[in-house]
């Protein structure tokens, strides 16, 4: 039988299903300190990402929600990722979700003029950066960032892209 997943934007009736799957992760799989409070934009997803020229994605297996993967337009010709995130029983190649939410997101940048990509994360998510090396993104510094980059306290580590037309 084949892995089926289906990516598809979603809104805010999906936030506690997104708020679960992300803290599940941050916090118990990663051990990382990160409460819902450092990141209230998962409460208001149409807000946050889809009123502002950007897009939430969710990753399904049916009906259940798989992973997430968001972009924030920050003008500029430029977007920001956020909240990628994978459920362990659908991450690897078996199932590709990971880069089906990435390639929808690509896909999604260039449709729309969104020429660089840039995101932060935080050192103790090591797949994820390799994930995004295997990409062709790269480690920047944090200074090296646009100035109307959003960040979030909790990063540390930053990466880029550029598309090409």
């Amino acid at each position: 039988m084949e892995n089926i997943i289906t990516i598809r934007p979603i809104y805010n009736e999906y936030c506690e299903q997104v708020i679960e799957l992300i803290l599940s992760i941050q916090q118990k799989e990663f051990g990382l300190s990160i409460t819902i409070d450092q990141q209230p934009d998962l409460r208001d997803l149409d807000a946050n990402y889809h009123n502002g020229g950007g897009t939430f994605w969710g990753a399904f297996v049916g009906e259940e929600l798989a992973g997430t993967i968001a972009l924030i337009n920050i003008g500029h010709n430029a977007g920001c990722i956020r909240k990628m995130f994978v459920k362990t029983a659908y991450r690897g190649k078996e199932w590709g979700t990971a880069q089906k939410l990435l390639d929808v997101l690509l896909q999604f940048c260039k449709d729309n003029h969104i020429s660089d990509v840039q995101l932060g994360t935080v050192e103790p998510l090591k797949a994820a950066h390799r994930f995004y090396e295997r990409n062709g993104f790269e480690r920047i510094a944090k200074e090296d960032l646009p100035p109307y980059f959003p960040l979030m306290l909790t990063d540390t580590l930053f990466y880029q892209l550029h598309l090409s037309k």
